[in-house]
């Protein structure tokens, strides 16, 4: 990698050559003409041949000299500019590039030192200077968003307004550029109004575009879209806002903002998200959409107050993705035949269980596509409403109005349902309901916070429901989390240990390799970003409530007797599932053992 400092080190070339280019010598240039002089006619009288006349030195054309000095000073900095954008880019051919600019500059200053015909020479230092720098600047443009291209009409009209600023004057360019270059990023927000329901309100757009952090915010949003980010956290300390973004359930560290910058970030988004910007201690929620190259983006905005300042974190809901279907969730074909038909039974209760962020919404959506949207009315209670369903009645529950999952389970069951989705049951009278809406001929989908299937079933005991009435509503659950998987692009094999294939269960003489992501990488890998893994799969584990379960519930509920009973009727557990997708190469055991403790 060619450094700056290389480029500065040939300065010393110049001084001594730039004479050549400037119409002198480099003693006239350097101002020892007249010693020269002297000392020719001292060597001229003592050999008795005729001197040579100099003249008084000192001979300088500056319409020749300050043009090549300039270009010097801009192939210096662009030199340095190209090192850092492919080093920022995760460029692969960084170096090359690099090497490429530098000793094209180098070669066109020999060339016009070294040819007698100054125009000749300057207009090979011209092309020696441009042609790699522009070809540089155009197949990086290809390969970044449209915030960060450089030399494009955007691009330069804000580098002058910027100039303008810093001389006290007002910007003159982008002013009636379309959205996408007045305001960088291809994002469009759309605010919500402050009332009940989501209605557009272009008033808190416009109001929120006077910020003077409002690109600030469209960039950070655009940013976290592209690097699939489910969340955006906006966590203040002393002197900064630090940003993070969550990426396949891992939070990643981003670029944070300056104090004053980020504090006007968060006020952007509470405006789009019709909040009150005075309050900041207080915890407050709203909302706010986007369009974002034809899709339709929901960001769930929470903001609270913490020792250091105000908190904002953003879920990001992309309301344009595709419903998955069971088979892209990562199930076992079996498993995928055993869920399909139990959301189809015309009654029942089916539970997908799992900690928070382990992807229970997304089976129960996918579980909603198994059903004939036509044929059968299907009411949805969810908080929030995160996909939008064709053929559905969604609700959303909205607790500032006193409209909760139990009061909305009491309006459907007068609607004529046949199938009803909860986003989650989280109290004993919305357990209640639902057990009781199962029992008398509604096919009812939740979800429920619990470690394993097993678990899930003493959850709802804990809540208060009678085990006669879990035992007789219940069909199945099916407990769930997400692995990350890991990226075609750099994952690497490895020979796993006896050992270790021993204690999981598994024939030594069958499995070969396990895949893992690199462990000392020569580079960053552009796919992934140096994480080792690309998007995420499901592992889980459904437990099916067969008559002798069901005799276990209603007279003595025992965790390890159920276990043994689901275990025998070929329950197959999470860890197990796991190591279906270690043996597959989707994913590494390191993953696994995080997921599954």
């Amino acid at each position: 990698m060619i450094r700056p400092s290389l480029v500065l080190a040939t300065s010393t070339f110049l001084i001594g050559t730039l004479g050549v280019a400037a119409g002198a010598d480099a003693a006239d240039l350097l101002g020892f003409a007249p010693l020269l002089a002297q000392a020719a006619d001292e060597g001229a009288a003592a050999s008795a041949a005729p001197a040579v006349e100099r003249g008084p030195g000192f001979y300088l054309n500056l319409y020749k000299f300050i043009p090549v000095v300039l270009i010097y000073l801009l192939w210096a900095r662009t030199t340095d500019w190209v090192e850092h954008d492919g080093r920022d880019l995760n460029n692969p051919k960084a170096e090359t590039w690099n090497c490429v600019v530098f000793f094209s500059g180098i070669l066109g200053l020999a060339m016009v030192f070294s040819i007698p015909i100054y125009p000749v020479g300057m207009t090979l230092l011209l092309l020696a200077y441009f042609v790699p720098i522009l070809t540089y600047v155009f197949i990086r443009n290809q390969t970044v968003s449209d915030d960060q291209k450089v030399l494009t009409p955007y691009h330069l009209g804000e580098m002058t307004n910027d100039l303008l600023a810093r001389l006290g004057m007002r910007p003159i360019f982008n002013k009636n550029a379309g959205t996408v270059d007045r305001a960088g990023p291809p994002i469009v927000f759309i605010g919500k109004s402050s009332g009940s329901g989501n209605k557009e309100d272009p008033a808190r757009v416009r109001q929120a575009e006077e910020s003077r952090s409002f690109m600030a915010a469209k960039e950070l949003v655009y940013d976290a879209v592209l690097r699939r980010s489910t969340d955006i956290h906006l966590e203040p300390t002393a002197d900064q806002l630090s940003v993070r973004y969550r990426i396949d359930g891992i939070l990643h560290s981003a670029e944070p903002f300056d104090r004053a910058t980020g504090d006007a970030v968060i006020n952007v988004f509470k405006v789009l998200s019709a909040m009150d910007i005075s309050e900041k201690r207080k915890p407050q929620d709203g909302s706010f959409g986007a369009k974002l190259s034809g899709r339709d983006l929901d960001f769930r905005v929470a903001t609270s107050g913490s020792k250091a300042g105000e908190k904002l974190v953003m879920r990001i809901l992309d309301n344009s993705a595709g419903i998955t279907k069971l088979e892209d969730l990562g199930m076992r074909p079996k498993l995928i035949e055993q869920v399909r038909s139990l959301v189809t039974q015309p009654h029942g209760m089916f539970l997908v269980c799992g900690p928070t962020g382990s992807g229970k919404s997304t089976t129960l959506y996918a579980a909603l596509r198994e059903i004939d949207r036509y044929q059968r009315n299907i009411i949805t209670v969810e908080d929030p409403i995160e996909y939008h369903l064709d053929n559905i009645t969604q609700m959303e529950v909205n607790t500032k109005s006193g409209q909760t999952f139990a009061t909305s389970l009491r309006s459907i069951l007068r609607q004529d349902p046949d199938v009803i989705m909860i986003g989650e049951v989280r109290d004993q009278e919305t357990a209640n309901i639902a057990c009781q809406a199962a029992n008398t001929g509604h096919m009812v989908f939740s979800t429920l916070h619990s470690n394993d299937a097993v678990t899930a079933l003493f959850r709802l005991l804990d809540l208060g429901v009678e085990p006669f009435m879990i035992a007789s509503a219940l069909s199945a659950v099916l407990g769930q989390r997400l692995v990350r998987l890991l990226c075609d692009a750099c994952k690497e094999p490895y020979k796993p240990k006896p050992e270790f294939l021993k204690k999981a269960n598994l024939p030594v003489d069958k499995v070969d390799v396990f895949y893992r992501r690199p462990e000392n990488p020569e580079q960053v890998c552009p796919q992934c970003g140096g994480t080792g893994y690309f998007g995420r799969a499901g592992i889980f584990e459904l437990l099916v409530l067969t008559e002798p379960i069901r005799e276990m519930l209603r007279e003595n509920p025992s965790l390890t007797k159920i276990k043994a009973e689901a275990r025998r009727g070929g329950m197959i557990y999470l860890q197990e599932d796991g190591l279906r997708q270690v043996i597959q190469g989707r994913t590494s055991i390191e993953e696994l053992l995080r997921v599954v403790k």
